[in-house]
């Protein structure tokens, strides 16, 4: 037996396979009918990008409490505009390819797994040549309507970006107000000066969260109750008075070496409580930024551009401590607008 393999002969493809003759569509001779299809596709998508933005009205004008045969309102409307907009562009695309682009049988001989330089370049003709037949360029109609659809899609994403949270620029000011106690926002007791060592740190809460409404009443619940709380955390330090050096108009904002600061990081706003009682440092276990908090919660390292921002301290008449004020700094990440912010409330206050 010869060890050279044998030429494989080539074989043509079977002439009729005894399928049926090819039926063209009704688009396919009468362009009228094309036409009227290209409408009826163009419609859909137009109807799509309508729901897109009726999901973003929705999103504003139905209240989220508000309910619909006993289903949320809210979620209702976000569904049926969403989903609806996205099944019409899929169903306009699957109407498009079955009576619009082109249809032809064809015939293909198998081939060899590496492709030759010339089949690559015959690929790529023939992608250029599909695309010329799907109409793309012969049907500005869909082609307008669908890139239109599918960019409306785009603002619900963006409406949905609302709902990550507050945004820094609306939240300018805390609960905290004067004569408020400190909390310790694990067992929520009130806190008194001498429950504290020198070198301690405890993070803390303010001890009444809330906000007053027209009529007087304490309204604040839920998640927005959670909220307040977390933007109005504070950690209480101690240290010896001597290693204190106050700002002018701050030397009074202590209690025998107790200070209180924001526990919100001023660079993005991450929950910061890593306490160097030997050195007075805090930092940031996100970024490392690090604050003095015995010089005014400068910052001695790290990306954040602001110094912590300080609570004045009081004593209330049964010894236990207290706000003298609201944070006078923004407690808030950083964020372009900030330094125009806060000088409106320096020159406010």
């Amino acid at each position: 037996m010869s060890d050279e393999l044998e030429p494989v002969a080539e074989t043509e493809p079977i002439r009729d396979p005894g399928l049926p003759e090819h039926q063209y569509r009704p688009q396919d001779v009468d362009e009228s009918a094309a036409r009227r299809t290209e409408r009826h596709i163009s419609g859909m998508f137009v109807a799509a990008t309508l729901l897109a933005v009726g999901f973003c009205v929705a999103y504003f004008t139905i209240d989220k409490d508000q309910t619909f045969l006993g289903w949320s309102a809210q979620n209702f409307t976000f569904g049926a505009t969403l989903g609806g907009a996205m099944m019409l562009i899929g169903i306009g695309i699957i109407q498009w390819a079955k009576k619009l682009m082109s249809d032809h049988e064809m015939v293909e001989m198998r081939h060899p797994s590496a492709s030759s330089p010339e089949d690559r370049a015959a690929v790529l003709k023939d992608i250029s040549d599909g695309a010329a037949e799907a109409g793309i360029g012969r049907r500005p109609m869909i082609r307008n309507t669908l890139l239109g659809a599918v960019g409306a899609l785009g603002l619900p994403a963006i409406v949905l970006l609302r709902d990550l949270g507050p945004l820094p620029h609306s939240q300018r000011e805390t609960v905290w107000a004067k004569g408020m106690r400190l909390v310790n926002d694990v067992t929520g007791t009130p806190i008194k000066p001498s429950d504290l060592q020198v070198g301690q740190l405890v993070n803390g809460q303010p001890a009444i969260v809330y906000e007053v409404d027209e009529d007087g009443h304490r309204v604040l619940h839920g998640t927005p109750l959670l909220q307040a709380k977390s933007k109005a955390s504070i950690i209480v330090v101690r240290m010896r008075p001597e290693d204190i050096t106050p700002s002018k108009g701050r030397e009074n904002w202590g209690i025998d070496g107790i200070l209180c600061y924001s526990k919100i990081c001023t660079h993005v706003g991450c929950p910061i409580s890593l306490w160097e009682q030997q050195t007075h440092h805090l930092l940031c276990p996100c970024h490392q930024s690090t604050f003095d908090l015995g010089d005014n919660g400068k910052v001695v390292f790290g990306p954040a551009a602001r110094p912590l921002p300080q609570l004045p301290l009081g004593v209330d008449d049964e010894g236990y401590l207290i706000a003298m004020s609201d944070f006078p700094e923004i407690v808030a990440p950083s964020y372009p607008e900030l330094a125009r912010d806060q000088k409106k409330l320096d020159d406010k206050s």
